[in-house]
């Protein structure tokens, strides 16, 4: 198994109009064992702006308080908030450095420009990006997710229709990969307000009483 597949994870962002939205799956495992059901791996940058990470969560850990640590000091030296695609270029640098002995996380980012214009952009394991006007994807759900991004996304979404459509291809594709799953994170961010929303995906109410009898026996089609 490769690295990059070793924890699972399955993250997507996706453009609207005037809105972005970022999403991933909560599991963290250990090849086929879940680990934990709750794990982050979207994180905001600024008011407007989000990254999430796919791949080794020793590495996402890592880099998400390094990239704090350099936006952070972005502001105090320029005296204004970073823009989404400066972050970018921050995070592509930050992994070409490693090139050699690389971080194993593959970066989706989104967010809002000052011009209030959505932007994303995905990178591999040394930061070469790669921008996009629809949808980018990463984790070991990849193949999954483009397939159903290129089937639902439409151009002009609104924030609602947007939420809906990133939603079901992120459901769809961690339905099928046993890596990914087990609820979903999704974040719309617009002009005025981010909204967070959690899903539910295939996965177990550990807090009903009746779930525990009927554990061994729950299977999915």
């Amino acid at each position: 198994m490769s690295i990059m597949e070793y924890n699972g994870a399955a993250v997507v962002a996706m453009v609207g109009k005037n809105c972005v939205a970022i999403a991933s799956d909560t599991r963290l495992g250990q090849q086929a064992m879940t680990i934990d059901t709750n794990f982050q791996k979207v994180f905001p940058v600024t008011d407007k702006t989000m990254i999430g990470m796919a791949g080794l969560a020793t590495d996402v850990l890592t880099l998400r308080d390094r990239f704090r640590y350099k936006v952070n000091m972005y502001k105090l030296k320029e005296e204004r908030t970073i823009e989404p695609q400066t972050f970018a270029h921050m995070v592509s640098a930050a992994l070409y450095e490693k090139r050699f002995g690389p971080y194993f996380i593959e970066p989706v980012i989104a967010g809002m420009d000052k011009r209030n214009q959505p932007f994303i952009c995905s990178m591999d394991t040394i930061g070469c990006i790669n921008f996009a006007k629809d949808f980018v994807v990463a984790g070991n759900a990849g193949g999954g997710l483009y397939g159903m991004c290129e089937s639902l996304w439409e151009p002009d979404l609104e924030p609602e229709d947007l939420f809906e459509t990133i939603s079901q291809a992120l459901l769809n594709a961690v339905d099928r990969n046993a890596l990914s799953g087990w609820g979903a994170v999704v974040h719309i961010i617009t002009p005025d307000q981010v909204i967070t929303r959690q899903l539910k995906s295939r996965m177990l109410d550990w807090a009903d009483p009746t779930v525990k009898d009927k554990a061994v026996r729950y299977t999915r089609l």
